[in-house]
């Protein structure tokens, strides 16, 4: 018998999402768009890295390659030019793509191939998003290192037909271009992705706002700490209240594949809680269900719909079988990722209280916010979470000037290590206790270790993420800083503060058309946000647009920060009057709050005595501002001088 022909390739099965769906909605607009993205993109890109098709099926391809690197640079980069060619085109419309990628023995037949090989391909296929990209170990391990794509780690899984089990990576893929900037990522969903709208209140009682809308954000927090799943944040999430938005239109903004609504009926002791997961792009109902409760059997209902989500989209979105194996894998990510919470029912009440307050972000409600997480903790001194939070509204205090540094500060470091005492793999407690070591106690080391180990803890946490490219940028690892600033943005489009900060790693990267774009972004979602007209008219400036720096400066609606502003303006436009008297009045109403920024227009116009006896200054009052001191462009004055280094060195900082 004559021996099978075999050959160790790399195989990409790939098919088109829904396909079915799309050909009975209009199968003539499908199947020439289905040609259209062949012919323009697909078979283009298979040619270039020397690959084979080896066969088509309706929506199907599978293709050959003879190198790993190619198949994967292949298949991204089809993925990001699908991203880029669906960008206007309606969501119940798009061909999405789903691609699978093994290398393995094949067996040979004429021009057809066939093995274990192939069969894994086509089954990593379907467990990947439309739009995404999963691969075998294998894969993963012959091309990270030839790649800047990011391999998420999605554990071992057992598969239809596939003996054994197989671990299962998933490639993040990005957008290029402008549309990179718009969401971070591309159209692609990389992960199981939800929104959780706020909850309806629908008690007689407008006060108790505070606890509909505290129990939907509860349990966003808990399913952002679960791996395997992408959560939006709670800022974009819940612009929707009050909007009558659909499901759908949900879905299309925040590039989402389910959603999760619901709503509250309180009752003195007593409350019902109805809930429903759906799927975005046809309002399907994956699940929902109705509890008649109590208040002390908050946590047993706050878990059960946690679980029942984890569990339905494990289910629906990847194919894992319904059974208990299942179950029980929800059940520990959920009692995992609520770690650190409340033991007592009136604890968890009043934290829900702090939040609703701190969400307002003025000085009124964050001492509103901490008098509530203070009651919460004379309830349950063991709430690891509020000791966390607590500690990030101290934090809040003093880096603004509504309560002394020292004294803030202080409190700020004691509740942070109360709640890492209590709970040592709580990211939040080492999110805020890396802010304190970056804004107050210039430990550089320390603050990237803080935030790292945040990080390592929870990776799908915008919290997380903002906070760790805060101190990454800082410490001067930009193009990271940025990295981790696009993911966030993934996962909180709606946000002014992501784009804000993304802007800002930017501009210090000297990427000033890419960071104007974002700062404008930024004001179209927060057009009255004080800080964001002065960074995009210093961005202006930078871009030799002194004019129209000026015009953006105007609509600054924080005073101080307007007349810092205006003074390194007007001195670039050679109105030095004007310059002096913007400056001399920010030091006379704001000289104990605002020597970093004074030592900042003194750089800009490039007076080193001036600007090194105010660094000296905020250096004495321990200025937060300090702490981007190293990456700060106004200060490229200075660096010649050996002043700086000097100055740089007794602040710590690593060479």
């Amino acid at each position: 018998m004559a021996r099978d022909q075999r050959r160790l390739a790399a195989i990409v099965s790939a098919d088109v999402a829904g396909y079915s769906r799309l050909m009975g909605r209009d199968d003539s607009a499908t199947l020439a768009a289905l040609k259209a993205h062949r012919r323009e993109l697909i078979e283009p890109k298979i040619a270039e890295y020397a690959g084979r098709i080896v066969k088509t099926t309706g929506d199907g391809l599978l293709l050959e390659f003879a190198s790993v690197v190619d198949a994967v640079r292949c298949s991204v980069e089809v993925q990001r030019g699908m991203a880029d060619r669906n960008a206007s085109v309606p969501g119940d419309q798009r061909i999405d793509y789903r691609i699978g990628i093994n290398v393995g023995d094949i067996i040979v037949d004429g021009d057809d191939i066939y093995g274990d090989g192939v069969n894994v391909a086509a089954r990593l296929e379907s467990l990947a998003e439309p739009g995404g990209i999963c691969v075998s170990a294998i894969v993963r391990d012959q091309a990270h290192t030839d790649l800047g794509v990011e391999f998420t780690d999605f554990g071992e899984q057992n598969i239809k037909n596939i003996e054994r089990p197989i671990r299962v990576f998933r490639l993040g893929v990005r957008a290029t271009g402008a549309k990179a900037m718009s969401a971070g990522v591309g159209r692609s969903q990389e992960l199981p992705s939800i929104a959780v709208l706020p909850f309806v209140n629908h008690s007689h009682d407008e006060g108790d706002e505070y606890f509909s809308e505290g129990l939907a954000d509860e349990l966003l927090n808990v399913l952002a700490k679960i791996r395997g799943l992408r959560v939006v944040a709670r800022s974009s999430a819940f612009t929707f209240k009050g909007k009558n938005a659909t499901v759908a239109e949900v879905g299309r903004v925040l590039n989402v594949a389910t959603v999760l609504e619901g709503s509250v009926r309180k009752a003195g002791n007593r409350m019902r809680i109805s809930v429903q997961l759906v799927k975005a792009p046809d309002g399907y109902h994956l699940w929902s269900e109705s509890y008649d409760r109590t208040l002390e059997d908050i946590f047993a209902v706050q878990d059960d719909i946690a679980q029942s989500v984890v569990k339905e989209l494990r289910s629906a979105l990847l194919g894992k079988a319904a059974d208990a194996t299942l179950e029980q894998g929800a059940n520990d990510a959920v009692a995992a990722a609520a770690k650190g919470r409340a033991t007592d029912p009136e604890a968890h009440r009043l934290l829900l209280q702090a939040r609703y307050f701190a969400e307002h972000n003025t000085r009124e409600d964050t001492a509103k916010s901490i008098a509530y997480l203070k009651g919460a903790l004379v309830k349950d001194q063991g709430f690891a979470i509020a000791w966390a939070e607590l500690g990030a509204m101290y934090t809040r205090e003093a880096d603004r000037s509504w309560a002394p540094v020292v004294e803030g500060y202080g409190q700020a470091r004691e509740a942070a290590m109360r709640a890492l005492a209590l709970e040592p793999e709580l990211a939040e407690g080492h999110v805020t206790l890396g802010n304190i070591q970056m804004t107050y106690d210039w430990d550089w080391r320390g603050a990237e270790a803080s935030c790292r180990r945040a990080l390592a803890l929870a990776p799908g946490s915008v919290l997380v993420l903002r906070g760790a490219a805060t101190v990454i940028g800082w410490l001067g690892h930009l193009d990271e800083a940025i990295e981790l600033c696009q993911r966030a943005l993934a996962q909180d489009p709606l946000s002014a503060v992501a784009y804000n900060r993304l802007a800002n790693n930017l501009h210090r990267s000297g990427r000033l058309s890419e960071a104007d774009t974002a700062y404008r972004k930024a004001l179209e979602l927060a057009p009255h946000r004080s800080g964001t007209p002065e960074r995009l008219a210093l961005n202006l400036l930078a871009q030799g647009r002194g004019e129209e720096a000026l015009a953006e400066v105007q609509q600054e609606p924080e005073g101080w920060v307007r007349l810092y502003a205006l003074a390194i303006i007007h001195h670039a436009a050679g109105r030095h009057s004007e310059s002096e008297a913007a400056l001399q009045e920010l030091i006379r109403k704001h000289e104990a709050d605002s020597a970093y920024q004074v030592a900042e227009v003194y750089a800009a116009r490039k007076e080193a005595d001036l600007a090194f006896t105010w660094l000296e200054r905020a250096y004495v009052q321990r200025d937060p501002g300090l702490s981007e001191v190293r990456i700060d462009p106004l200060y490229c004055s200075l660096h010649a001088d050996p002043r700086w280094s000097a100055f740089l060195h007794k602040m710590g900082f690593p060479d």
